[in-house]
């Protein structure tokens, strides 16, 4: 009797390549984040993938460089490597937008010529998932001013849902849960539900009124567990607030390897859902929320994740004093969409 051995693929077929593009990839977020997304660490073990890369022009001969490392990773799951700097290939037929290349503000630059030069990055990005991407796409922006630079992708593509679009916040989120660890001598992951509410800029307010440290196996309110409100109000929210340009003064770089990590649990949570009682931190689209934050903003909330769906969590107590600071973040936002949107006639 011969035998006939038949692949074990043939009872588990493997699921077809999502394409997941990264933009601004030949730059230093992008370097360490591209190894995470090929070897599976984001929309999982067998989940095979298509990377597109997109820089401009005078980045193509680094991006050589990044296609040549990621082929010598030999990761199983990477089935194709395309770097490109047209858009027409970047974005056709995209499951998910990693959105990490930004004008980065110069010396001597005003905040509003920033803003002028994203507005038409953005712009034409977001006419591009309009044009080319499919309508499922999940959009992440992280290239700063990453808030208004998301609300101005997420216009100019009228067809795909708002709620597909989201910014990072969660570098902060996660900033703000190993302050609140280290303070408390727990390791981070023993401390959830913290809170990033409006801008990823120095506006921000991170939030531990509603936070949780599991001390010894008893879940405590953080407040109860760090013994010291002075710093909770204080200094706590000032360090997660400054928390990048403290990198910037000490690497003479900004965040690459924190902000790749938080870039990584994003997406992850979109494309598998946050855990049963935990929320995470997300900049999504304001309209109809409940804590009276203006509409038609980025605004970052406390979010529940489930079926690749987010949702605000409804009904925490907002008291005076984090009032104060989630309009204070909110004006922010006003005034740089504004501004933003005279730059596109609108």
């Amino acid at each position: 009797m011969s035998l006939v051995f038949v692949p074990v693929s043939c009872f588990f077929p493997q699921a077809e390549p999502i394409r997941v593009l990264v933009t601004g990839a030949a730059g230093q977020i992008a370097y360490s984040l591209l190894y995470s997304i090929a070897k599976g660490d984001v929309f999982g073990k067998d989940q095979p993938i298509i990377l597109v890369l997109l820089d401009i022009p005078p980045m193509l001969p680094v991006l050589d460089g990044v296609v040549m490392e990621l082929q010598d990773c030999a990761l199983p799951l990477l089935r194709e490597v395309i770097p490109t700097d047209k858009v027409e290939v970047a974005f056709k037929d995209l499951d998910a937008a990693i959105l990490v290349g930004s004008m980065p503000r110069k010396e001597g630059m005003e905040r509003k010529d920033l803003l002028k030069a994203n507005v038409a990055i953005f712009k034409t990005q977001g006419a591009a998932l309009d044009k080319y991407a499919k309508k499922t796409v999940k959009v992440l922006v992280v290239g700063n001013p990453a808030n208004t630079n998301c609300l101005i992708a997420s216009k100019s593509a009228p067809s795909i849902p708002k709620e597909n679009f989201s910014c990072l916040t969660r570098l902060d989120h996660n900033r703000a849960r190993s302050q609140v660890a280290i303070r408390v001598g727990v390791s981070s992951d023993k401390v959830k539900n913290v809170i990033i509410w409006g801008n990823h800029s120095s506006t921000q307010y991170p939030d531990v009124h509603h936070a949780m440290v599991d001390l010894h196996g008893k879940e405590v309110a953080a407040f109860d567990a760090v013994k010291d409100d002075t710093w909770l109000k204080g200094d706590f929210i000032s360090t997660v607030q400054q928390r990048g340009a403290a990198v910037i003064k000490a690497r003479k770089l900004s965040s690459a390897m924190s902000a790749a990590k938080a870039i990584c649990d994003h997406m992850r949570d979109i494309w598998f859902g946050t855990l049963d009682g935990e929320f995470v931190s997300m900049g999504v689209y304001s309209t109809g929320n409940s804590y009276g934050v203006p509409d038609d903003l980025m605004y970052s909330f406390p979010v529940m994740i489930k079926n690749k769906s987010w949702k605000v969590v409804d009904g925490l107590p907002i008291n005076d004093f984090s009032r104060g600071k989630m309009d204070a973040t909110a004006a922010e936002l006003i005034e740089e969409r504004d501004t933003a949107l005279s730059f596109l006639g609108v």
